[in-house]
């Protein structure tokens, strides 16, 4: 097993992409640095990122979401909702997607304009859990709902083998850390993995070398900086559950990261592909020329973020192939 670079004819970058980038690079990147720390700053910021999604990612057209909260074990509940689309026809495996934003910002509902499109996309139902953001509820709230989800969905009998895991950039840090948890452990994986811009170093100090060569338009290295140390602190970042190391074990989901190549984060997406790499693991990587973190979001402006999706459901498509029979009972052993 190792990584593969697809080759590919860069298909270049859009003008409505390049317009809208010099409008967020104008505009939300310098008021995000005048945002106030604390409750007040993270309900505003909660407020108008909800509102930017609205616009920027709609849901597609007859999706529907099904609300969900479900008690499960050590007192945790599960929050979350079902997203299904009409082209949401497969019974045989499931997308537990996790959202991104720093661990303060964002949620299921934010979401929806992506959960749909890889619902419509790969014919999946998606469960798109809903985590305890910060500063209320810090480091280890948000990986344990989302082990939470992934137990609740074993004990409701899918099959680990038939399920895929995918998050955007704090949702694929807690993508990457559920799998590294299930690695050590010795327990049942999920099929793959998709990351999109995922947070793999909490202190973002890659993120801020590159910042100082060339700008992400939406999201500044600083301000993630500060945003996920109100998740984590110093003491915090020590924790086992925080590390994204591959050394320690011998097997790990096929891993699909995309990344922007102009993000805050792009030196990370490229590390967290060598240190894959590095352990023998399987890794696809795709960097999308000029464009900003979780560009796939953008589905109402942006172009590439459609030819992103497909490629996402093509990735997921292929490692959950679909099954002869359904519903199923859940299959794989746990070692």
């Amino acid at each position: 097993m190792g990584m593969r670079l697809q080759n590919w004819q860069s298909p270049g970058l859009s003008l409505r992409s390049r317009v809208i980038m010099d409008v967020l690079g104008a505009t939300w990147r310098p008021f995000t640095h005048v945002i106030p720390p604390g409750r007040i700053g993270a309900v505003t910021s909660r407020r108008l990122i909800a509102a930017g999604l609205a616009l920027a990612s709609p849901p597609v057209k007859g999706a529907t979401f099904d609300r969900i909260e479900a008690a499960v074990a050590d007192g945790l509940t599960l929050r979350g909702e079902w997203v299904r689309t009409p082209m949401t026809t497969r019974a045989d495996g499931v997308i537990l997607y996790i959202h991104g934003s720093g661990y303060v910002m964002c949620s299921s509902r934010t979401h929806r304009g992506l959960t749909s499109q890889l619902a419509d996309r790969t014919g999946l139902p998606v469960l798109s859990v809903d985590y305890r953001l910060s500063p209320s509820h810090r480091y280890p709230a948000a990986p344990q709902d989302v082990r939470a989800a992934w137990n609740w969905l074993l004990a409701e009998g899918y099959d680990p083998a038939r399920i895929i895991v995918a998050g955007d950039s704090a949702g694929g840090h807690l993508a990457l850390t559920l799998a590294l948890e299930l690695a050590r452990t010795r327990q049942a994986l999920p099929a793959a993995l998709v990351t999109l811009s995922p947070v793999v170093d909490l202190s973002v100090e890659r993120g801020l070398v590159r910042d100082r060569i060339e700008r992400d338009p939406f999201a500044s290295a600083a301000v993630a900086r500060r945003t996920l140390a109100r998740y984590a602190d110093a003491e915090a970042m020590l924790d086992d559950g925080l590390r994204i190391e591959f050394d320690d074990i011998d097997r790990f989901p096929p891993t699909l990261v995309h990344a922007g190549s102009r993000e805050m984060l792009a030196a990370d997406c490229t590390d967290l592909v060598r240190r894959l790499k590095g352990a023998g693991l399987e890794v696809e990587y795709r960097v999308w020329p000029g464009l900003m973190h979780v560009f796939q979001a953008m589905t109402a402006f942006m172009p590439e973020s459609l030819a992103a999706l497909d490629e996402i459901a093509t990735f997921i498509t292929t490692h959950l192939p679909a099954a002869d029979a359904a519903p199923y009972l859940m299959t794989a052993e746990i070692a």
